[in-house]
């Protein structure tokens, strides 16, 4: 019999006894496994490999759940490439109208069929490069072109029965040094009108044309030969000397001159940019009153009586009173400058417009023009359907003048031409109803932002 000598008690714990960290969780290992756990440092491998597999298998059950909702969704039509055109030169820009697009090519024009993509005619009389174009089909197969070349002349084109006539260098002239280069050019829904944007030296206009389309179609289909030197209905591949180009490029100069068989476009307004207002030269409010029309319209703020040195006064109070701040902001004295950029739309018979009884207006003819210049406050707004003059007047007064709040930053027309969308330089927004002659909405961005273009969807 096995008698303990000592009395039981419970033996004091040691270090050896303590459970290791990876062990813990001994209880639930498998016990029938015959190999101890791994030594380190191989248990930290071990540790690390588990979780980077851990990680990728969290990326890919993320990517499938992401893979899922893509499918859910509406994919969109992936589009490819059934023709191309093979074009001579480099391809600057292009235009479609009705069957044909035009390229702006390095050496010229072409014009394909959208039909078969084939080349049915090319002009490259003076071998100049065009940047930008616009075209517009008058019916008939009958379209009318604006293109703009390398050196910022517009050309103005009549494409009929698959040829080319140069109709005029809408602002050519013969001293080089006064020349205006073009900026920005439109053709009026309908193409009874165009618009073009040139910028000189120091000077900037807007010129209106009106374009006499149904002239064309009766003069083309009486003179079906009239496009003779100008047009050509397919590109002559042979090279030519310097002495042909130059020979060349003088006939095609000559004959926009003098040899043109189409009614030529008729300058209709040249608009110039706002002059800075200044103080009041008037002596008395009778003199200023005799400037005024007849009081029913707002004007550009020139007939005012205020003098310069009422100007000067107020702005030393403005100085003074406000001093500090204007060192904190780092004072610059800005010089008002006359602007040299405007964005113009052609605008349909509508309220805003008042024409005269005796002007006749049609619907779908455009009945004026809105033009802001940049850093202006005032839409201006000029008819079109104004009597001809002799003389264009250099600096005509607009028809109705809109002032903002703020600068006028862009603009946009609807497709429909009944709203117009003014953006002006505080973030402000105000869409106009132009057949009603109100504002339908005027939203301000919470956020003052600078707001660069606007159009409608």
């Amino acid at each position: 019999v096995y008698i303990r000598k000592h009395p039981l008690e419970i033996p004091p714990p040691s270090e050896k006894d303590w459970l290791k960290d990876d062990e813990e969780d001994f209880f639930l290992q498998d016990p029938d496994r015959k190999r101890d756990v791994l030594p380190q440092p191989f248990r930290m491998i071990n540790k690390l490999v588990m979780l980077v597999f851990e990680n990728a298998m969290e990326i890919i059950e993320r990517r499938e759940m992401l893979q899922e909702a893509q499918k859910l969704k509406v994919q969109p039509t992936k589009c490819f490439p059934t023709a191309e055109f093979q074009v001579t030169g480099r391809a600057n820009c292009l235009a479609a109208s009705g069957k044909y697009i035009f390229v702006g090519l390095s050496v010229g024009l072409a014009a394909f069929r959208v039909s078969n993509c084939k080349e049915v005619c090319a002009w490259d009389a003076i071998k100049t490069e065009i940047c930008a174009i616009h075209a517009l089909d008058l019916g008939n197969e009958h379209h009318v072109l604006l293109a703009v070349d390398e050196m910022g002349l517009v050309w103005l084109f009549c494409f009929h029965k698959e040829s080319f006539l140069l109709i005029k260098i809408l602002n050519e002239v013969e001293d080089i040094s006064k020349r205006s280069t073009c900026v920005e050019m439109a053709l009026s829904p309908g193409g009874d009108y165009a618009g073009v944007l040139l910028q000189g030296n120091t000077k900037a206009r807007l010129e209106i044309y009106r374009l006499p389309k149904d002239s064309w179609l009766k003069e083309m289909e009486k003179s079906p030969g009239a496009a003779a030197g100008l047009a050509c209905r397919e590109r002559q591949s042979s090279c030519t000397s310097a002495a042909d180009i130059f020979l060349l490029q003088e006939s095609a100069v000559s004959a926009n001159k003098a040899d043109a068989k189409l009614s030529l476009p008729v300058l209709l307004l040249k608009v110039k940019p706002p002059k800075p207002i200044t103080g009041s030269s008037f002596k008395s409010p009778l003199d200023a009153l005799k400037k005024v029309d007849d009081g029913s319209m707002l004007g550009l703020g020139y007939n005012h009586l205020i003098k310069d040195c009422q100007w000067e006064q107020q702005e030393a109070i403005f100085r003074s009173t406000y001093r500090e701040y204007l060192e904190a902001e780092g004072e610059r004295e800005s010089k008002e400058e006359i602007p040299r950029h405007a964005t113009f739309h052609f605008l349909l018979p509508s309220w805003i417009l008042q024409v005269g009884p005796e002007m006749k207006v049609q619907p779908d003819v455009p009945a004026g023009i809105s033009v802001h210049w940049d850093g202006s406050h005032n839409l201006c707004l000029y008819l079109l359907n104004c009597p001809l003059k002799e003389k264009v007047d250099s600096d005509p007064k607009p028809d109705v003048v809109w002032p903002c709040a703020a600068p006028i930053a862009c603009s946009a027309v609807s497709s429909c031409s009944r709203y117009l969308a003014l953006a002006c330089e505080d973030a402000t927004i105000t869409i106009w109803d132009k057949h009603l002659g109100y504002p339908l909405s005027v939203t301000a961005i919470l956020e003052e932002r600078f707001i660069r273009s606007i159009h409608f969807l």
